[in-house]
């Protein structure tokens, strides 16, 4: 009698490559987040084994600033059109990318910081600056200008990402204009001597539309690039 055959664990018959596992890894980040982003799980969604995805990739770290670089590059593939759309364009991009990557906020601060010459924080600079540039900012106020315009709208969009992940985490049945409409009462209720400016805000209204006020900011640092700095 012949005996039973073993059933061979499923693997991929295409070649394995970093692209690919760097899409993977996006992948798992998006639905697991950083914790979740294990080699023994890649190799899984792969179906692979885990010295395959090391031959490619020397360890996590190095895993999680090419899935950076990947949705960074990405984001930044930019329009057409002028400096000013062209600014918009890579700002929504980052928006949009920090807002769809609820793990890409602070990978990004971590390659910014810590990795100032690496490919993400260049890319970035370098895309961004380009177009400050072309606005005929003077050649003295470049580096605070383009520094201005990368904190503004990595700030932003990192602040616009927290929360989203806030009004999720208040279920499924939370309404954002509620939330908010709560905030504006407790701001009302604040000591007027103490916080006179927050009261007023709470007055005119907090509910707005995210996208339309982080662009609002975008252009009120461009409309400021080209005049003169006070302490130049």
């Amino acid at each position: 009698m012949t005996p039973p055959t073993r059933k061979k664990s499923e693997r991929r018959t295409d070649a394995l490559s970093r692209e690919r596992i760097v899409e993977a890894a996006v992948d798992l980040l998006d639905t697991a987040g950083e914790s979740g982003l294990t080699f023994r799980a890649l190799s899984e969604r792969l179906a692979t084994g885990p010295g395959a995805i090391y031959w490619h990739v020397a360890g996590k770290g190095e895993l999680l600033a090419a899935a950076t670089e990947h949705t960074v590059t990405t984001a930044l593939a930019g329009g057409t059109g002028g400096p000013p759309e062209e600014i918009h364009a890579v700002a929504l991009g980052l928006f949009d990318a920090i807002e769809g990557h609820p793990w890409l906020a602070a990978q990004l601060a971590t390659q910014l910081s810590h990795h100032p010459s690496g490919p993400v924080a260049l890319r970035v600079f370098e895309t961004i600056g380009r177009q400050v540039h072309a606005l005929d900012v003077p050649a003295s106020s470049w580096f605070t200008a383009t520094s201005a315009l990368v904190h503004y709208i990595l700030g932003a969009a990192g602040q616009n990402a927290a929360n989203r992940m806030r009004a999720r985490d208040l279920g499924p049945e939370a309404d954002r204009s509620a939330y908010i409409d709560s905030v504006a009462q407790s701001w009302k209720r604040l000591d007027p001597e103490d916080h006179p400016f927050i009261r007023a805000l709470a007055d005119q209204g907090l509910d707005h539309d995210d996208r339309a006020q982080f662009l609002a900011g975008v252009d009120l640092i461009v409309a400021g690039m080209t005049a003169p700095l006070p302490f130049s």
